[in-house]
């Protein structure tokens, strides 16, 4: 498991401003399955910010209501881009933020539920208590960077902290290597 500060991150950001990156954007990037050693090419889209209501809401539903209530806030929150690899269909996201970088980059966090297959829900498999999907991205002024996708993953809520907890069905998240802003 790992904290992190995905929904709580308030205040510092730069989603309509000039700093940052500017949408619409589309980034493409190589995910390395550590666990079982593949590799996948991506395209993850975004198309616009989650504003700071939507953030606030998420944030207040997890807090007050739980991870079940949130995913169900989630799943009704407007589309705001894409996920795919390059040889399926595309998976909507719901959630997209950016703030600066510490190493003067930017930070894109991006969150949705993620796609449960007939046979996980028909067995009714332990992964079904992993909904979300969370990917991080860290990329420099050109656009180019690394991250993380945490594919089958609980959200738990750290109200003392106001942050939220990550915990993994893998015991590990998959790196984006590669990440790179394609050109329009």
């Amino acid at each position: 498991m790992f904290a992190c500060a995905v929904l709580a991150t308030t205040g510092a950001t730069a989603q309509q401003g000039t700093q940052g990156v500017r949408v619409p954007v589309r980034f493409s990037a190589v995910a390395q399955d550590l666990d079982r050693g593949l590799s996948t090419p991506l395209r993850i889209t975004i198309d616009r910010w989650s504003t700071d209501q939507v953030q606030e809401k998420l944030v207040n539903v997890l807090m007050t209501q739980g991870e079940n209530k949130l995913l169900d806030a989630l799943q009704g929150a407007p589309k705001v881009g894409t996920i795919g690899t390059t040889t399926s269909l595309a998976w909507d996201l719901h959630f997209a933020r950016q703030m600066p970088g510490e190493d003067g980059g930017t930070r894109i966090v991006l969150g949705t539920d993620r796609p449960i297959a007939f046979s996980e829900q028909w067995n009714s498999a332990r992964t079904l208590d992993y909904p979300f999907t969370v990917i991080e991205l860290h990329v420099n002024n050109d656009g180019d960077g690394e991250g993380t996708l945490s594919f089958a993953t609980k959200v738990i809520p750290d109200a003392k902290n106001h942050t939220v907890v990550l915990e993994n069905w893998g015991t590990q998240r998959v790196r984006l290597t590669q990440v790179k802003r394609e050109k329009s």
